[in-house]
């Protein structure tokens, strides 16, 4: 993954959103993985090399690569480097992850409408950028599983 056309394809950024680079590059690597493109065990750039890659400071990719460990979506190797982590069985149980869905989608439902958009844009939008970003990366449902 160290290719710097395909790291800013994946990973990316604009400096002129208002939102600080360091969301931004949380938020790609987070929507990678919920779209398939960045399974379990995929291996990252280093720190240097992304910085380098997306043109931006080394602290900022360090930052998101701690604070992502520290949450347990990434994973650092000793001398391998970091990579996506597999994640936990489900060991919480289904009500109590039923009732996170539903915090969940309620705080999401209730932005969108504060910005505008209905429940039923809001849902065809999700599901049309569910299949793109699959359909990018060659993604199936059965290669999902």
């Amino acid at each position: 993954m160290s290719d710097n056309s395909n790291a800013k394809a994946l990973f990316q950024l604009n400096p002129s959103d208002p939102t600080p680079l360091y969301a931004q590059l949380d938020r790609a690597i987070r929507l990678g993985i919920s779209l398939g493109r960045l399974p379990p065990d995929t291996q990252l750039p280093t720190v240097r090399q992304l910085a380098v890659d997306l043109c931006i400071n080394s602290n900022t990719v360090a930052k998101v690569y701690r604070d992502l460990e520290r949450a347990g979506i990434l994973e650092t190797r000793r001398g391998i480097g970091t990579f996506i982590k597999a994640p936990a069985p489900k060991a919480m149980a289904k009500g109590e992850r039923d009732r996170l869905l539903m915090v969940l989608a309620d705080r999401f439902l209730a932005e969108a409408a504060t910005l505008g958009f209905s429940a039923d844009q809001l849902l065809a939008h999700l599901v049309n950028r569910l299949r793109k970003g699959q359909k990018e990366y060659g993604i199936t449902n059965e290669s999902k599983e």
